[in-house]
């Protein structure tokens, strides 16, 4: 796969990434897609799943998947629904959020629980030691689940633009890894 045979799509996750966020620096300098959602601040779990699937359909190029946070439970959550999964080839998947915990499940109650079927494509999972909405050992969990190759980024927070990366080469070179197979 190169980059002029395929749509990268980016996948923001709640209450979207601002233009600090490394997502939103790789869209302006890459030209990469982001797949805007209804509603970023009040998520619902079916509305994303539709739009990811809308999205998807509107293109007939192979789509590598680049989420963050919540939108690493959609990507699991749509590839346990869709009958579309072929279309995506990889995904990058940067600090899950854990929907599941007992601080976080009241806001996203539509989001539990988390797939955790064997994603159809090859994906890359990465998780911080000090993420403040997923411990590491459940990011383990789900990229075990997800058959995700895991990375563990170290003190990392929330790998978002908070976590002070700039463009973030380092998640860059992992991109550009899964494109190369």
């Amino acid at each position: 796969m190169t980059r002029s045979t395929i749509r990268i799509l980016t996948l923001p996750g709640w209450e979207n990434s601002g233009p600090l966020h490394w997502q939103s620096v790789w869209e302006r300098e890459f030209g990469y897609e982001r797949v805007e959602q209804h509603d970023f601040m009040r998520p619902l779990r079916g509305d994303w799943i539709a739009r990811l699937e809308d999205v998807l359909l509107a293109d007939e190029r192979p789509t590598v998947l680049v989420a963050h946070s919540l939108s690493c439970i959609l990507t699991a959550a749509w590839a346990a629904a869709s009958r579309n999964t072929h279309r995506v080839k990889a995904a990058l998947l940067v600090a899950p959020g854990d929907v599941e915990r007992e601080a976080i499940r009241p806001q996203l109650p539509s989001w539990s629980p988390i797939p955790l079927q064997k994603l159809p494509f090859q994906s890359v999972l990465l998780g911080s030691r000090n993420d403040p909405f997923c411990d590491i050992e459940r990011s383990r969990l789900m990229a075990d689940a997800w058959g995700s190759r895991f990375i563990d980024c170290g003190a990392a927070g929330h790998i978002n633009a908070e976590s002070g990366l700039g463009d973030w080469p380092q998640g860059q070179a992992l991109l550009t890894e899964l494109l190369k197979d």
